[in-house]
């Protein structure tokens, strides 16, 4: 038996208060000041940059005239002023064109996932500082977990495969660099604290060291942050511990060392379907989920989740001098969810529960080469990446957790991936360039499944007794290994029209690595064996930057081969996997930025596009259109946002997999930040920023997805019994900042 534990667990100046209330509700003010590199020795800072109000100041989110596919830039002031100290990396990029993330247990306190271009959040690749991160049974993310929105310093999304230097399991879709802090060169310590809705309370020191040591060669950035929330479902508890370190030194003129590390603990109480029943969404019982009743399935006892990450890298950026240059990074990290839930809110049994565990450690190295010469510049690199993973499910007393002897699955397994690419970026005069480019990737996967209860492979040849839970006979274990190969083209053109507009081009492949699950049959028999599913985007695209004025607009078409589907057995006992047909992705989509004066600046961005099958019906969760508006204010102490975020209508599916079942109306998402610093409050601190925050200001509870569906339940028919997903009601947040 494994063992498990279980959990049973703000000198005030009104006037000037008075001053930020009035603005706050009168007019929708700003966002803060982006923040420019900075050369000051040999180490990279960062520091504020004056108040000229230029786009690239105030937006939220930006195009770039480098830029050679369809990418948004998110800076670091967005983050400090404009999103909760709570939040999650979802919310840094919900205002790029094209992405949204719900998350019903409110911001920054529950597992959200990510839409972008209609493609669901396995389709992409998340990276931090470069270096991709994912789930090793197949390619997905968790937000709640590895990097707190306190941890990031901005973001690059990429709604393309990108060109062949983008590395990842699941360019399929698109990618997301999550970047870290930039460090400043004066010492710095920031204590804050906040309170929200919920009893959601947090506390963070930050102690920025400013340059030090042997010329001002070195520098580091701690932040240590604690969280505790009731949440806005019934019982849904979060408890979260996460600290991250960064350090820099300057080895020599043209060597510089990065170390990043970062912890995170997670202890929550949250069920494995996290929705609201139909019926009490419609006696608008919007927040219940756990019950305190030990005599239900629902008890909050029996759903707890305990999650420990931690990621960590050292890396080398070094001019080589004859114009090459070298980035290397030595990478670890590691997932451990240890879950526990009750599978059914009424029923308790004896084998109702599941103890579960995910877990994976994975090593890698990322080596990237530039050379600058007369043609143009050339890229090479190579990722080389190793996962090692255990999981386990097993049917358990949720009163004792003691487990039955035969489990659904035990599992053990090795994933290698290898990424070498090559590109060159040829220029063709002082404003043409073109890149054609090449990417080989290689997954290969070793299993060792031990025998089941028919939840996976199954026994492997014994005999599995309802009456005991056990297993009598065959093999204790079974291996089994596949590698799979891809070749990735990429070729893209980007021209300099005029200094501040730019045009590109550019035709590319993606491919997203098959789920573990293709071997969960019996005997783990699979023939014909799945490849990797592949997308072939096409794209357009325009970049101006202007005074006062910023404007990126895309036309893109992506072609993709849909999910897998099984077939079998055959006369043999193998399972195959067969693609389902293609789906095909269009669309255009476009973001600006205008300077209004006065520090006032206004934000907006839409999509308008659709993913659908070959019979032209529509991809589950792909949104009509999308549009986000900001109303910004940056002046004399203050930076606030009032923001409007739209999500057009979309569809469902089925229980059985008919598409289209469930129609999901449009949605619409208001928020509101602003922030005021004062300089010198006290004589002991530089500075105390005060930021009041409300997301979902119209507190909306429109419903975003079903979590659930009934059999035979659809949008004209629906079932009581359907658990939803909804957006969790208005939540106001107060948060202090202190500097010393």
């Amino acid at each position: 038996m494994i063992s498990k534990r279980h959990p049973h667990q703000v000198k005030a100046n009104v006037r000037n208060v008075a001053r930020a209330l009035a603005v706050i509700f009168a007019a929708a003010p700003a966002f803060a000041l982006a923040q420019t590199t900075t050369e000051l020795a040999p180490v990279i800072v960062k520091v504020k940059a004056p108040e000229t109000f230029a786009p690239t100041e105030t937006a939220p989110s930006q195009g770039s005239l480098d830029a050679r596919s369809a990418k948004s830039v998110v800076g670091d002031g967005y983050i400090r002023n404009f999103t909760s100290p709570i939040a999650d990396y979802t919310q840094v990029i919900d205002m790029t064109p094209g992405v949204f993330s719900y998350t019903p247990n409110g911001v920054g306190l529950g597992d959200a996932k990510i839409t972008l271009r209609g493609l669901s959040d396995g389709n992409t690749v998340f990276s931090f500082d470069g270096i991709p991160f994912n789930d090793t049974n197949g390619v997905s993310h968790h937000s709640w977990v590895f990097f707190p929105s306190q941890f990031i310093g901005g973001a690059v999304v990429d709604r393309s495969p990108g060109s062949a230097a983008t590395i990842g399991q699941a360019t399929f879709g698109g990618s997301v660099d999550l970047q870290s802090r930039v460090l400043d060169a004066e010492r710095r310590t920031s204590v804050t604290a906040s309170y929200a809705s919920w009893n959601t309370r947090l506390l963070g020191v930050e102690h920025e060291t400013g340059q030090f040591g042997v010329d001002g060669t070195s520098n580091l950035l701690v932040n240590v942050q604690k969280m505790k929330s009731d949440g806005y479902q019934t019982f849904n508890k979060q408890d979260r511990q996460a600290l991250s370190a960064k350090y820099q030194q300057a080895l020599t003129t043209d060597v510089t060392l990065t170390l990043f590390a970062s912890y995170l603990n997670l202890v929550n109480n949250t069920p494995s379907i996290k929705g609201l029943s139909r019926t009490n969404f419609l006696t608008a019982n919007y927040t219940y989920l756990l019950s305190a009743d030990p005599t239900r399935g629902d008890y909050y006892g029996y759903n707890f989740y305990d999650i420990k990450t931690d990621f960590e890298y050292a890396g080398i950026a070094a001019n080589l001098g004859g114009g090459w240059k070298l980035e290397d990074k030595l990478y670890r990290y590691n997932y451990h969810n240890k879950q526990n839930y009750n599978g059914s809110p009424t029923t308790l049994s004896a084998t109702s529960a599941v103890d579960k565990l995910n877990s994976y450690i994975t090593v890698g190295n990322l080596l990237r080469l530039t050379r600058e010469s007369s043609l143009g510049t050339l890229r090479a690199g190579l990722w080389l990446d190793q996962a090692k993973s255990f999981r386990y499910q097993i049917p358990s007393n949720p009163l004792t957790w003691v487990d039955t002897p035969a489990p659904n699955f035990v599992e053990s397994y090795t994933t290698t991936t290898m990424q070498p690419y090559v590109e060159h970026e040829f220029k063709l005069g002082r404003d043409l360039s073109i890149t054609p480019g090449v990417k080989y990737a290689s997954y290969k996967q070793e299993f060792l499944h031990r025998q089941d209860n028919g939840g996976a492979v199954g026994p492997l040849g014994g005999t599995f007794s309802k009456t005991t839970n056990a297993i009598t006979g065959g093999s204790a274990t079974l291996s089994n290994a596949i590698t799979y190969t891809d070749v990735l083209p990429s070729i893209d053109v980007h021209y300099m029209l005029k200094p501040n507009w730019s045009m590109y081009a550019q035709y590319a492949l993606g491919d997203q690595i098959p789920s573990t699950s293709v071997f969960d049959v019996k005997n783990a028999q699979v023939s014909p064996v799945p490849k990797p599913t592949k997308s072939k985007t096409a794209q357009v695209g325009t970049v101006w930057n202007g005074a006062g004025l910023s404007v990126s607009a895309d036309v893109y078409h992506t072609q993709l081969e849909g999910a897998y589907s099984q077939v079998g057995p055959d006369a043999f006992g193998n399972f195959g996997w067969l693609l389902s047909g293609t789906q095909v992705n269009q669309g255009v989509e476009a973001e600006t930025n205008f300077v209004l004066g006065s520090g006032f600046s206004l934000y907006a961005n839409a999509t308008l596009g659709s993913l659908k099958y070959a019979n032209g019906q529509w991809v589950a969760g792909a949104a009509r259109d999308t549009e986000a508006v900001g109303l910004n204010y940056l002046h004399s102490g203050w930076a606030t946002n009032l923001s409007v975020h739209r999500v057009g209508r979309m569809y469902n599916d089925a229980k059985d997999g008919t598409h289209q079942a469930f129609v999901i109306d449009p949605v619409l998402v208001t928020n509101l930040f602003a922030n005021y610093t004062f300089k010198h409050l006290t004589s002991f601190d530089k500075q105390t920023k005060l930021q009041f925050g409300v997301n979902n200001l119209l507190n909306r509870h429109s419903i975003v997805g079903i979590a659930s569906a009934t059999a035979g339940s659809t949008s004209a028919a629906p079932n009581a019994a359907d658990l939803l997903t909804i957006l969790p009601g208005r939540t106001a947040s107060v948060t202090a900042t202190m500097d010393f």
